[in-house]
């Protein structure tokens, strides 16, 4: 059995992991909760923002975490123009249609990463990278710190634009009543690429305060997509409050499966989790909720 301390780092190194993925996990879960679309290109674009976190630190000396509301902009202005101009059209379509639809873009967005930096993996060297946090018998990696700092600060942004600004009201007027936002005058198209936008901007947060954590290649996209679903599934498709909670939990078991069982455990853990969850609650923690 390990030491008490080693699975107090574990639990608190989990803990932090969990907290970007749930932001990860966020963006998938208000694309679907507003637009009905099941993003399968999600993890594609968390991939190809930490190529652009890793270009802006080779060809610019950016820090990720500098750059990350630059890559942030650039992604939301892309997610909308990806939605307003192509995605829109496949919404009133059959669910079939609009997963080839995103497994297509998947597919396309993976092999231009892969024919722009080739198959070898690429990474992020900084000055603090392997330094950490002394609080007594804690050693607290710098790195997963800062991205969860910048995490919840995403997410309290996020938070404050659902619940205080006009846009963010009509958003979630939408997402509860899509047919009574166009009765009542709402521009719904725009609304649905602002939603997308922002789902790939915070993805795109996710991304670079990731790529410090672990190599990115360009075959990275579908492990994060199916890790998104577990989080959002578990947490209830649609709750954003619910990824937030999938991804800590997700995050909690996979570190202590790494410690206490093997670290390539850490996919089965989580899909046993899912499993016993779907048992005892079918629509997930807070399905319903948003």
């Amino acid at each position: 059995m390990p030491a008490a301390s080693t699975i107090v780092n574990v639990v608190v190194s989990g803990v932090l992991t969990g907290i970007v993925y749930g932001l990860m996990a966020l963006g998938l879960s208000a694309i679907f909760g507003v637009v009905r679309l099941v993003n399968f290109a999600h993890g594609e674009l968390m991939t190809l923002a930490m190529y652009g976190a890793v270009v802006a630190f080779q060809r610019l000396g950016l820090d990720p975490f500098l750059s990350m509301a630059g890559v942030a902009v650039v992604f939301g202005a892309l997610g909308y123009a990806l939605q307003r101009g192509f995605i829109n059209r496949f919404v009133s379509r059959p669910e079939h249609a609009q997963m080839l639809l995103m497994l297509a873009l998947a597919i396309i967005i993976g092999n231009v990463l892969l024919l722009a930096f080739g198959p070898d993996a690429r990474n992020v060297q900084t000055s603090y990278q392997l330094d950490s946090f002394e609080l007594g018998p804690l050693l607290v990696d710098k790195v997963r710190v800062y991205a969860a700092i910048a995490a919840l600060v995403t997410t309290a942004l996020l938070g404050a634009f659902f619940r205080l600004t006009l846009t963010g009201k009509a958003i979630r007027a939408c997402a509860d009543n899509p047919l009574g936002a166009r009765v009542a005058g709402l521009p719904v198209a725009h609304l649905y690429a602002v939603t997308f936008g922002i789902g790939a901007a915070t993805v795109a947060v996710a991304g670079c305060a990731t790529v410090q954590l672990i190599d990115v290649t360009p075959g990275l996209g579908p492990a994060y997509t199916l890790l998104a679903f577990v989080i959002v599934i578990v947490g209830g498709l649609g709750s954003m409050v619910g990824a937030l909670l999938g991804g800590l939990i997700i995050g909690l078991s996979e570190a202590l499966a790494g410690l206490l069982v093997s670290p390539s455990a850490k996919s089965m853990v989580s899909f046993g989790l899912l499993a016993v969850i779907l048992l005892v609650w079918p629509r997930g923690l807070l399905g319903g909720r948003r």
